[in-house]
């Protein structure tokens, strides 16, 4: 697609890119890939965002078709210490033959924990196995490598944990104050249930995150549908949910169809209250509806809502399922009721400005056009990938880092790129696409595309906070190179 900018800057679409992420807006998070079901975990001053890892899916002739979520077995992971530029960590093997849980064959709607157990930080995620039972992996990191500590799901079908539940899925997790741990999943309208269908449960794990404590607690959840949360804010429970898209006649004061809803409790376990609904359904802010799913969470002294809506497949014309992570700030009244959530394309305030003085991930980015991110080599021992690069680079691609604080000016520029052949270049530009030159980097010819070393250029004209743009130039049609990271030198 060209654009005024210049008659060779792509805005091409995933995963070749931008064009549901605009320059200066961040929502959606990212642009190279989909992401679904964001869960958020907020650790040493970091979040990180869990998606279900969405991927066009093609008929035999090669279209589009609308995504059927049945060979989702990878989740994704993001993250952010300024919630502008993302950092991609690449995808989870969650299910499947290849996955960490052989058990099952699909993973969907992540929740993410850490606590620390015998003096050690320790992380869980859980996950949907379609809908028919919830799984757990464990990890000593945010970003893996992740194992399943017990081969099985955590809860299934014939336990009675599941009992009444419809749908067995879209897990959330709370650890308490006192390191007590609590589950809460389910979902699904059975027949003529549609006004309080009762399927919504919590339940407490046991001090190692992996099992089970006692019996499940039913949540009356008005037209409850999906997607379950939970947040604990001064001193009172709050579980959100979706709401179903029954299209009858629904009492006064009924929550509106496949919007957020939510209720409050003193006690992580119930009893219940509903208060009303805090975000309507994607349509009505981007003209492309479906389901709605979320997760809230602290940042700082701030509140945000991680949800998901169609605005990148819609701009690519293929709105069809396929789903992408956004992120507003959420306010509490006096009172603890939580006002009414307005999504848009915009986005949050970053908390703070990007360091170009030190090492930073090519892979971490807030704007990109017609990238890819894939390792660049792998690590056999673990099968957790050694390093994510750039990839899929052709002429007039581009990503970009925002709110680079450059201070009094800086010298050089170091990039580690890994190259077949020399000839390509890294343009560096402020502020967009077209602004200031400020260097050009020579790319090299490294010996292979996942053999990468430093490549350094002279900078002139960097004084200051911008936004920086990485510019690729080269051969017309050809992957040029791999980009992995960069910093800049005073």
């Amino acid at each position: 697609m060209k654009t005024a900018m210049s008659e060779e800057i792509r805005l091409s679409a995933p995963p070749a890119g931008a064009v549901g992420k605009l320059p200066g807006n961040g929502n959606p998070v990212v642009a190279h890939k989909f992401g679904a079901d964001p869960y958020a975990l907020v650790y040493n001053d970091r979040v990180y965002l869990y998606n279900t890892n969405d991927v066009l899916e093609y008929d035999w002739e090669g279209e589009v078709k609308d995504n059927t979520y049945s060979s989702i077995n990878q989740l994704s992971v993001i993250s952010s210490d300024d919630l502008i530029n993302w950092t991609d960590h690449g995808v989870i093997n969650a299910a499947g033959p290849q996955g960490a849980a052989k058990w099952a064959t699909q993973s969907w709607a992540p929740a993410a924990a850490h606590k620390k157990i015998n003096g050690r930080d320790q992380f869980f995620l859980y996950f949907a196995n379609n809908a028919s039972g919830i799984g757990v992996l464990t990890s000593d990191s945010p970003t893996g490598p992740w194992v399943d500590p017990i081969g099985r799901p955590l809860i299934s079908r014939d336990m009675p944990a599941a009992s009444g539940v419809t749908w067995l899925f879209d897990p959330a997790v709370l650890v308490d104050e006192d390191g007590t741990g609590y589950l809460y999943y389910g979902g699904g309208v059975p027949e003529g249930q549609h006004e309080m269908p009762n399927t919504a449960r919590v339940i407490q794990l046991g001090d190692d995150m992996v099992s089970i404590v006692g019996e499940a607690a039913t949540i009356p959840a008005p037209y409850m549908f999906e997607d379950a949360g939970i947040n604990k804010a001064g001193g009172v429970y709050y579980f959100t949910y979706c709401t179903n898209f029954y299209d009858g006649v629904r009492p006064e004061g009924s929550p509106p169809a496949g919007e957020i809803a939510y209720m409050t409790s003193e006690n992580p376990m119930g009893p219940w209250t509903y208060q009303g609904c805090i975000l309507k359904n994607p349509g009505y802010f981007f003209g492309v509806g479906g389901n709605n799913h979320h997760v809230i969470f602290q940042f700082g002294e701030t509140w945000y809502i991680a949800y998901h809506a169609q605005t990148l497949s819609k701009a690519m014309g293929v709105p069809k399922g396929y789903r992408s992570t956004h992120l507003n700030e959420v306010h509490f009244a006096g009172d603890g009721s939580i006002n009414e959530i307005i999504a848009d394309m915009q986005g949050v305030t970053p908390v703070k400005l990007l360091d170009p003085f030190i090492m930073n991930d090519a892979v971490t980015m807030a704007w990109s056009a017609g990238v890819n991110v894939e390792p660049l080599a792998a690590d056999g021992k673990d099968h957790k990938p050694a390093k994510l690069a750039v990839s899929g680079i052709h002429n007039g691609d581009w990503t970009a880092a925002a709110q680079a604080n450059f201070g009094s000016g800086a010298s050089s520029f170091s990039a580690w790129v890994a190259s077949e052949a020399a000839g390509s270049t890294i343009e560096l530009r402020l502020d967009n696409p077209s602004g200031r030159l400020i260097g050009v980097l020579e790319v090299p010819d490294t010996g292979g595309m996942q053999q990468g070393r430093e490549a350094i250029a002279r900078i002139a004209g960097a004084e200051g906070i911008h936004d920086l743009y990485f510019i690729f130039r080269g051969e017309q049609g050809k992957e040029l190179f791999r980009f992995s990271a960069w910093k800049f030198s005073r």
